[in-house]
């Protein structure tokens, strides 16, 4: 599995090792744009970073149009932090409920980055917060929901931990 946080930058990267595409999972792991979603569609084999309804039924149309049932992942904003996006822990559960309606999706898991400069402790505390999140929403509206894409270079022992099933640990691979 490769994850890239930017449209574009798979765009070029996908026509490097075209010819193994077949053998790369492909993740996208930043923001997306509304605007972006069509191109995603056809690079990405999961989009991981679904944080709104808005953003949901678009993936969902594109892929009706392109005949296709995306895999995402849910991001939830754990933290409550400002300067990232994701759906708020108290609402997660009931958007998860309107989502799992739509036909040309399939949750596959949530995902979560916490605020900066957290302590250890607190930082468990909101991957545990998460994988609880995940469970409920597999056990009420949506079974595929089994993995979680919590933990980066700085963390990934702790979110390990907790359950991760997948981590984000370019920094420490490429520094």
């Amino acid at each position: 599995m490769i994850g890239e946080s930017r449209v574009q930058e798979a765009e070029k990267k996908v026509q490097e090792f075209k010819e193994n595409r077949h053998l790369v999972e492909l993740h996208l792991i930043g923001h997306l744009q509304r605007n972006k979603v069509r191109k995603a569609i056809t690079i990405f084999d999961v989009i991981q970073s679904v944080d709104s309804i808005r953003i949901a039924k678009k993936i969902n149309d594109v892929s009706f149009e392109h005949k296709k049932q995306q895999h995402i992942f849910l991001q939830v904003n754990i933290g409550k932090d400002p300067q990232k996006t994701g759906f708020s822990p108290d609402e997660i559960i009931k958007q998860a409920q309107e989502i799992s309606k739509m036909k040309n999706i399939c949750c596959i898991g949530i995902m979560a980055i916490p605020p900066k400069n957290l302590q250890d402790v607190e930082i468990k505390s909101l991957y545990k917060q998460t994988r609880k999140i995940k469970d409920k929403i597999k056990q009420t509206s949506m079974p595929n929901c089994t993995n979680l894409s919590i933990g980066m270079s700085n963390d990934y022992t702790i979110a390990l931990q907790e359950g991760a099933t997948h981590i984000r640990i370019g920094r420490a691979l490429f520094s």
